[in-house]
């Protein structure tokens, strides 16, 4: 039976998880439109720079992270100024590393959504006098929606399953920062198994769920082409 502590364990990850995928859904979106239906030089560094969390290890990650809220860099004074706080080491850190390392993946399954989209319709639209705005609006964005979701659903899955950006910018501290994975190696490490097997189970079954409905996203979107 998961106890109370756990069940707050489990709610701090949805939290962070879910307020992720809100974070990636606008700035996701308009990356992969960017690097999909815009030409321009620097297209390659942005698709560098937002694929970059894929490559980097998550403590490197969680590193930057640190830095750039921490009251050394200029974000973070500016921070300090306007939240009359730091954010490292708070809930708020956990929602931005679970965003960023998430990110790169649902930005490519964005990209592969948008650019699935027949590009004869968006040019029919503009032909007949529609701007970029309404192109995306009514025509790319509701025939990529499938895909849309698949890649919110693999942002989610990734970010309930973070922990080394994590446990660097915003540690393990109990009932504020203290995630799922970081609980399970916490549970190890003092060896409390019984804790651990419980929220191992939770972590498999969230992971589970996830990837059937990201997997069968994709198997219809497939099966309609």
């Amino acid at each position: 039976m998961i106890s109370s502590s756990e069940f707050q364990i489990i709610l701090i990850s949805l939290r962070a998880s879910f307020l992720a995928i809100l974070i990636i859904l606008p700035l996701g979106v308009f990356v992969a439109w960017i690097i999909t239906k815009t030409h321009f030089k620097g297209k390659f560094f942005l698709e560098l720079i937002s694929s970059l969390p894929l490559a980097l290890p998550p403590v490197v990650t969680g590193y930057f992270l640190l830095w750039l809220l921490g009251s050394g860099s200029i974000t973070g004074r500016y921070i300090e100024i306007v939240f009359s706080d730091n954010l490292a080491f708070t809930w708020i850190s956990t929602v931005l590393a679970a965003a960023v390392v998430s990110f790169p993946l649902s930005v490519r399954a964005f990209t592969v959504a948008f650019q699935s989209v027949d590009p004869n319709l968006e040019q029919c639209a503009r032909g007949l006098g529609a701007n970029n705005i309404k192109i995306f609006f009514t025509i790319t964005l509701p025939l990529s929606l499938r895909g849309v979701f698949a890649g919110l659903i693999l942002g989610f899955a990734r970010a309930f399953s973070e922990f080394g950006a994590t446990i660097i910018v915003a540690g393990n501290i109990p009932g504020e920062t203290s995630t799922v994975p970081l609980s399970i190696y916490s549970n190890i490490i003092i060896g409390d198994s019984e804790s651990a097997t419980r929220l191992i189970l939770v972590s498999i079954f969230i992971a589970t769920i996830t990837l059937v409905v990201h997997n069968r996203l994709i198997h219809i979107g497939t099966k309609q082409k």
